[in-house]
C-alpha cells in the first residue's frame, strides 16, 4: 500500500522546523511563518515596537491556514519529542504591555503562537536561560526615518535620516520622547555598546530599515553620557585581554567557516555527482561567505537543506555558465533574462545530476 504524500503546507512547515531545530535548538512559530513567506520580518519588528495591535493584518494568508500550519508544527514537535515552553511576548514600549497575535484574541491560536518548541537534549539550566531570554521585554527602539515626518508631540517637522521614537502609531522627536539627553553610540564595538547599555539607566536601540534585506537592522544605541564614559574606562582597563580574545575568536571563525564550506561542498557533490570537485569547492566558498547574505549563510544553507544547496548551485551556473550577466548589462529586465537562460541552467543541472 502506497503511503499518501503529506500536504504541501505540512511539508513546508516540517522543512522550516527541521532547519530551525538544527541551527537554533528551538522552533519559534513566528519564525516558521516567516520562513513560509507568510509573515514579513519588518511587520513583526513593528508589532514588537507596539505599532500594530495584532499580526492579523500582516499575515499573507487567512487565520485558518495559519491554524493549520501551527497544528502541523505541534504534531511534528510531538513526534520529535520536543519540549513545549510558553513565552509571554511584551511590547518594546514604555508600559511593556502584553502583545496579542490575533485580531479577536482567539485563545487556542494565541497559545499556539506562544508555544516554543525546544530540544529535549537541553539541560534545565540552558532551558531556563532560554526561557528568560525569550520572555524578557525587548529594548525601547528609536528609528532612523527613511522619509520626512512630523512630531505628534510638538508639531516640528523631521527630515529623512533623523531619529524618531514611534509608539502606538505616533511619532515623537527625541525631545518629546525624553531621549534628547542621550548620546548616540554607533554599532561596531560590541563590548563598549554592551557595557554602556548596562551602565545606563535609560537606553534605546537605534535601527533603520534595510531595503535589501527587507527588515530593520541595528545601527547603534542611545545611552546616557556618564554611562558611556564609565563604559569607556572599563574597556580601556581590559583592552589587552579583549584583543587576545578577539584574535582567538577570529581564528575559530576561520576554522568554522572552512569546516562549513567543506561540508557544503560535500553536500553539493552528493546532490550533483557530475559537478567537478573544484567547482563544488568554488560554489561552497562563494555561497558560504560569512555575513554575505548569500544562500549558503541562510538558516537553510547552514542546515545543508536540499533546496538551499540546489539554489547555491543554480546561482553559480547562472553567473558562470550562461550569458545572464551580459543580458543584464544590455538592459534586459531581470525576470526576462532569467527566463531566457533557464534552458541552459537545466542542461547543466541535468548533466551534473547524472
Amino acid at each position: 500500500m502506497v503511503t499518501p504524500e503529506p500536504p504541501k503546507i505540512q511539508r513546508r512547515v516540517i522543512s522550516a522546523a527541521d532547519i530551525a531545530l538544527k541551527t537554533k535548538s528551538q522552533v519559534v512559530p513566528l519564525e516558521v511563518l516567516n520562513a513560509l513567506g507568510w509573515l514579513p520580518s519588518a511587520r513583526v519588528d513593528e508589532w514588537r515596537r507596539g505599532q500594530a495591535p495584532h499580526l492579523g493584518d500582516s499575515l499573507a494568508v487567512d487565520t485558518e491556514k495559519v491554524r493549520t500550519a501551527l497544528g502541523y508544527l505541534r504534531e511534528w514537535a510531538a513526534g520529535r519529542g520536543l519540549r513545549a515552553t510558553e513565552v509571554s511576548y511584551l511590547a518594546a514600549t514604555r508600559d511593556r504591555r502584553p502583545l496579542r497575535f490575533t485580531p479577536d484574541g482567539d485563545e487556542a491560536l494565541e497559545r499556539l503562537f506562544q508555544t516554543h518548541w525546544v530540544s529535549a537534549d537541553l539541560s534545565e539550566k540552558r532551558l531556563e536561560r532560554l526561557r528568560e531570554r525569550q520572555s524578557k521585554a525587548p529594548d525601547l527602539v528609536v528609528v532612523r526615518s527613511a522619509k520626512a515626518w512630523v512630531c505628534d508631540g510638538c508639531g516640528i517637522r523631521g527630515d529623512a535620516g533623523e531619529l524618531v521614537f514611534e509608539e502606538d502609531k505616533s511619532s515623537l522627536c527625541l525631545t518629546c520622547a525624553d531621549f534628547d539627553h542621550l548620546r548616540f553610540l554607533a554599532s561596531g564595538n560590541a563590548a563598549l555598546s554592551r557595557r554602556a547599555k548596562s551602565e545606563s539607566k535609560l537606553s534605546a536601540v537605534v535601527v533603520e530599515f534595510n531595503r535589501r534585506r527587507k527588515r530593520y537592522q541595528r545601527i547603534g544605541t542611545l545611552v546616557e553620557e556618564d554611562a558611556l564614559e564609565r563604559a569607556e574606562q572599563r574597556c580601556l582597563a581590559d583592552e589587552d585581554i579583549r584583543a587576545r580574545r578577539r584574535e582567538r575568536d577570529a581564528e575559530r571563525r576561520v576554522n568554522a567557516d572552512a569546516e562549513f564550506q567543506a561540508e557544503l561542498a560535500a553536500a553539493i557533490r552528493a546532490a550533483f555527482p557530475g559537478c567537478p570537485d573544484e567547482r563544488a569547492l568554488a560554489i561552497a566558498a562563494h555561497a558560504g561567505v560569512r555575513g554575505s547574505g548569500r544562500v549558503g549563510r541562510s538558516a537553510a544553507g547552514r542546515a545543508l537543506d536540499e533546496d538551499a544547496v540546489r539554489a547555491a548551485v543554480v546561482a553559480s551556473i547562472r553567473h558562470v555558465d550562461t550569458d545572464y550577466d551580459d543580458l543584464l548589462m544590455a538592459g534586459v529586465p531581470r525576470a526576462e533574462a532569467r527566463e531566457r537562460i533557464r534552458p541552459a541552467i537545466d542542461r547543466v543541472l541535468a548533466r551534473w545530476a547524472g
